[in-house]
């Protein structure tokens, strides 16, 4: 088994309810995401995948989704609170699908961890997918 990481960042603001006092209120977060595939298999190259694909993955939701939003006005949290956790989620769920679509080697979202700050993360792991 082997497991690749790539690192990003964005900006964005939040507001939780019921969470803590000073998270009812309207903050933003430099956030730091890390995401982590892992796969069975070098391809013919000699690597589990392109370092450039999976950025692309990664770019794709980030920048393009959430970078200088105002999370819980987007539709992807329309019913539930745009929380560290429901984050990392929300970034797996869609890197794998752009993975999917678009990485000939087969690869898999084994963690992701959503930062707010240097020193509060939030990890998900999804559930295993049986490698084809």
């Amino acid at each position: 088994m082997f497991e690749l990481k790539v690192k990003t960042r964005f900006a964005g603001a939040h507001q939780l309810a019921m969470v803590g006092r000073k998270c009812e209120n309207l903050h933003g977060h430099n956030w730091q995401v890390e995401v982590y595939v892992k796969g069975d298999q070098l391809n013919d190259a000699g690597v589990l995948a392109d370092f450039g694909d999976i950025k692309r993955a990664v770019r794709s939701v980030v920048d393009g989704e959430l970078d200088h939003k105002f999370l819980n006005e987007l539709p992807a949290f329309a019913d539930t609170q745009p929380t560290s956790e429901r984050i990392a989620i929300y970034i797996a769920d869609k890197v794998q699908t752009y993975l999917d679509k678009n990485v000939d080697e087969k690869i898999v979202v084994s963690r992701v961890m959503a930062w707010e700050s240097d020193d509060a993360c939030a990890i998900y792991y999804p559930a295993p997918i049986v490698m084809k």
